[in-house]
């Protein structure tokens, strides 16, 4: 193998600069004793390089195998809050292998958690706003915990329903106003109580769409029916009763013409 062969080369180089050294000491004249002394604080050196070599690899190994073990334990979390299976890593792979692949999967999930968070609140502040709009209750959902797929799925649905029911109230409220409005307009009648200067002057989306409102709704528009039902019906009996006088008083037909346009 080439590390192998690296390997060798060092050992090689090594050996060629002690023997450099021998030369140099001999050419120079140190005596043996001497020489001993310089060889042992070479071996200190070299040997104290190497010492910082390995401890500096060893202690990339030990954060290596702390981040494995930190990321397994992430993951164990994430998966039970995101309610999926336990994640399970590629045991043949390098130590570096696998701890790059368990940082990958924490950072995805951890995004799928975000992700799942965000869409709860933004269903969340919908719901609220068709409750007012409503008046129901709210849709039962835990806010601390991370929701599921199925149940922001079920949320969706579940808004999906209830902004149907708000076109389906607004369109019948809309019909109900323009009809209330024509009757009050025909019968000379002013809005006299809160609830139908509600429904005649205020803005259209502002106008609470409950169920009790809709009925009141409802309600009013039949009184008032009612009321011009009874006027027509007062109307016709007097016309008869002044057909009646006209015929008794014999009033000639040009009279009653220019009568009749009241």
């Amino acid at each position: 193998a080439l590390s192998e062969v690296l390997a060798a080369e060092a050992v090689s180089c090594l050996n060629r600069a002690m023997a450099a050294l021998r030369d140099i000491w001999e050419e120079i004249g140190i005596p043996e004793e001497q020489r001993l002394e310089r060889t042992e604080v070479v071996k200190k050196h070299i040997k104290s390089l190497l010492d910082m070599m390995v401890a500096e690899e060893e202690s990339l190994k030990e954060r290596l195998l702390k981040s494995i073990a930190l990321c397994r334990k992430e993951l164990d979390t994430l998966c039970r809050e995101l309610q999926l299976d336990p994640f399970e890593a590629e045991e043949e792979s390098t130590i570096l292998q696998m701890e790059k692949n368990l940082r990958t999967r924490v950072e995805v999930m951890l995004k799928q958690k975000r992700d799942r968070k965000q869409e709860l609140k933004t269903l969340q502040e919908q719901d609220r706003d068709l409750c007012d709009i409503l008046c129901t209750t709210p849709f039962c959902i835990d806010s601390t915990a991370v929701p599921s797929l199925e149940d922001l799925d079920r949320y969706r649905r579940h808004l999906a329903s209830l902004t149907a029911e708000k076109e389906q109230r607004r369109e019948e409220f809309v019909s109900s106003k323009r009809q209330i409005i024509l009757l009050m307009e025909e019968l000379d009648h002013t809005p006299d109580t809160s609830f139908e200067r509600d429904v005649v002057c205020e803005d259209e989306e502002a106008f609470c769409l409950s169920m009790d409102n809709i009925a009141a709704l409802q309600n009013l528009l039949q009184q008032l029916e009612a009321r011009r039902s009874l006027n027509e019906a007062v109307c016709t009996e007097l016309r008869s009763r002044i057909i009646a006088l006209w015929e008794r008083l014999q009033v000639p037909v040009e009279e009653r013409e220019s009568s009749a346009v009241h």
